[in-house]
């Protein structure tokens, strides 16, 4: 398709690809995209709009919620709830679900992190949100957490928008991976690069090195051979990053490669729990993007897409990125 094609007219197109469409799926997107629209211009206002720093409350995991997570919540609520395109929302910043409306409910599911990276939303470096795309059962009448137990095979659709020097969609629909640039004149996100390709081989990885002492031995061997360089077994020099976003992350691998691990530990089990992200708001959705790019996204033991969920906030490992690194960390775990 054309570069500068917009967003929308992106979807119309696909959908007529799709038998017994009906346009729902298309209001869905538009829906999601006025949200971030809306989020895109608070970052980029910042402190003159007085959406910095704390909120002084919590969210359901117990986390310090920044004043922008609080928000970016409220208008990915407010752009979903009146249009009848989902039947239910669930985001990490709300314990349950938020049904909408019978006479408003819709066909689908939406999950998302409204804003990932919030941590850093101070300091005035990248941040995004994550969605994830699921279809509502048929039978649904009153939507419930069961309909959102599934696994990340089941998403129709996943994607995020980074909010960073430009602000930028990302949206796979099971066909390939688009990336599209919010043109603020214009007011519409325009199609900037299609059919993206992460590479299979990288000579970079981003982890939390301040970690380090907690790791397990898979992790430990694959780190202390990457940073042994062209004299230890790979052979090769590598770069470290580390955002601590999410989204950052995956949209650096995205453009040029690598590989990325938020990796159970040590530390985190000791906390009584199974990882750091989240299955069904970071995880999954990333997955889907990082393998229809060409690249792999396992916990470490199975593929994450094939992880049957047990619950709305179920936290796991997460091992993404160029394919072959990804085997290897695998390999190693194995």
């Amino acid at each position: 398709m054309r570069i500068g094609t917009t967003l929308t007219h992106y979807i119309i197109r696909n959908q007529r690809e799709i038998e017994g469409a009906s346009g729902t799926f298309t209001g869905l997107l538009n829906d999601i995209c006025v949200a971030c629209k809306k989020i895109a211009a608070l970052v980029d206002k910042g402190a003159l709009v007085n959406v910095l720093g704390s909120a002084e409350s919590e969210n359901v995991q117990g986390e310090e919620q920044k004043k922008l997570d609080v928000i970016s919540n409220e208008i990915m609520i407010e752009a979903l709830e009146h249009n009848g395109h989902i039947a239910a929302l669930a985001s990490e910043e709300m314990e349950g679900i938020h049904p909408m409306s019978a006479e408003r409910r819709g066909r689908y599911l939406l999950l998302c992190d409204p804003l990932d990276g919030s941590s850093n939303i101070d300091v005035n470096v990248s941040v995004g949100t994550i969605f994830s795309i699921l279809r509502a059962p048929d039978d649904t009448k009153a939507p419930t957490e069961a309909d959102f137990l599934r696994p990340g095979v089941e998403q129709v659709a996943a994607g995020y928008c980074l909010y960073g020097p430009s602000t930028m969609m990302v949206l796979t629909t099971g066909n390939g991976v688009s990336m599209f640039t919010l043109d603020r004149d214009f007011g519409e996100f325009l199609l900037t690069r299609e059919n993206v390709s992460i590479p299979d081989e990288t000579r970079e990885f981003a982890i939390n090195a301040s970690n380090r002492r907690f790791w397990d031995e898979p992790i430990q061997r694959y780190i202390e051979e990457c940073l042994a360089g062209e004299e230890g077994p790979r052979g090769k020099n590598f770069n470290m990053r580390w955002v601590a976003s999410m989204v950052a992350e995956v949209h650096r691998i995205l453009t040029r490669g690598g590989v990325f691990m938020y990796p159970c530990d040590k530390r985190i089990r000791a906390q009584g729990k199974t990882g750091k992200l989240r299955l069904m708001y970071e995880a999954n959705p990333m997955a889907m993007i990082v393998e229809q790019a060409g690249g792999a996204a396992t916990t470490g033991m199975q593929r994450i897409l094939e992880v049957d969920p047990d619950e709305l906030h179920q936290r796991v490992p997460v091992i993404l990125g160029s394919r072959k690194e990804v085997e290897r960390v695998t390999a190693y775990h194995d």
